[in-house]
């Protein structure tokens, strides 16, 4: 009897262990996570400013690069907009506007966007809030001078640490409040960058706030006070009901009477492209105005 109870328990667990198996069959497999290929990524915390999720899209044999090293595209909003850059500068990498590598400045999460954004990108919010920014009030924000020095300092040095880089060719590349960050970069360190791309800049933040920026700018300027200084270009979508591309357009005409100074300066309009279309349909414009030498 003891023998058939032990016959009847290893015949029942054989059963279950087929069914558990056919079942298992029957069932796919959970996909994997997609890695880019030709790219790396790790978090990196910058002080004051937090953790931020740094991705790099680098050629295959980095050890081939040119003599004077890689150009450098920094990307905004980087789980937004890298992926979208690393892909175009991976399947033109036999071109010379692929011999370069893209930097992609995120935030450790998933999400496209994070809150964070508005701390890193605009200055601080007035008191008391213009009335259509009383629910972002609530969230930190006026730390854009601190994020450009992590930019231009801690992350430029990590980047040349682990890749062979051009220190005359850094580019920057920012969208909506990344863009209006993009200019803010010109006006307060002009020299930081060789190329600064503002798309769809939200210019009307803060009651165009980003305007005093810029007249202190072209005062220092036309004084001589400013060296060397980054190409703009400022690329809208004629659809874009988020930011009106017409303060855009007006900005470059402003801007473009200043090339006596030495300020090169660009408009790029896309007439069937919205707000949040403008970065896919700009990056192969923008990796070629980043990455020319002139």
């Amino acid at each position: 009897m003891g023998r058939t109870c032990s016959s009847l328990v290893w015949m029942v667990a054989v059963a279950t262990a087929l069914l558990a198996s056919v079942a298992s069959a029957s069932e796919p497999a959970a996909p994997a996570r997609h890695a880019m290929p030709a790219t790396q990524t790790w978090d990196m915390d910058s002080g004051a400013g937090g953790i931020y999720r740094i991705a790099v899209s680098l050629p295959d044999d980095p050890g081939a690069a040119p003599a004077d090293g890689y150009p450098v595209l920094y990307v905004l909003d980087g789980n937004a907009y890298f992926a979208s850059f690393a892909q175009a500068r991976r399947v033109a990498e036999h071109l010379p506007i692929g011999k370069a590598i893209i930097v992609g400045v995120g935030y450790p999460t998933d999400d496209a966007w994070d809150v964070r954004r508005l701390n890193d990108f605009v200055a601080p919010m007035p008191d008391p809030p213009p009335r259509q920014y009383r629910e972002l009030a609530q969230y930190p924000s006026g730390a854009r001078k601190a994020f450009l020095d992590f930019l231009t300092g801690p992350l430029r040095a990590e980047i040349a640490r682990r890749y062979p880089v051009d220190p005359e060719r850094h580019a920057l590349f920012g969208h909506s409040l990344g863009g209006l960050f993009a200019l803010y970069a010109l006006y307060e360190r002009p020299d930081a960058f060789h190329s600064i791309v503002a798309a769809s800049p939200s210019m009307e933040w803060n009651a165009q706030g980003i305007l005093d920026d810029e007249r202190v700018f072209v005062v220092r300027l036309a004084d001589g006070r400013v060296g060397r200084n980054s190409r703009l270009m400022v690329v809208v979508g004629d659809r874009d009901t988020d930011d009106d591309p017409e303060p855009a357009r007006a900005l470059v005409a402003r801007l473009d009477r200043l090339s006596g100074h030495g300020l090169r300066v660009r408009l790029l309009r896309y007439p069937d492209e919205v707000h949040v279309t403008v970065p896919a349909r700009s990056v192969t414009d923008v990796m070629r105005f980043a990455f020319e030498i002139r």
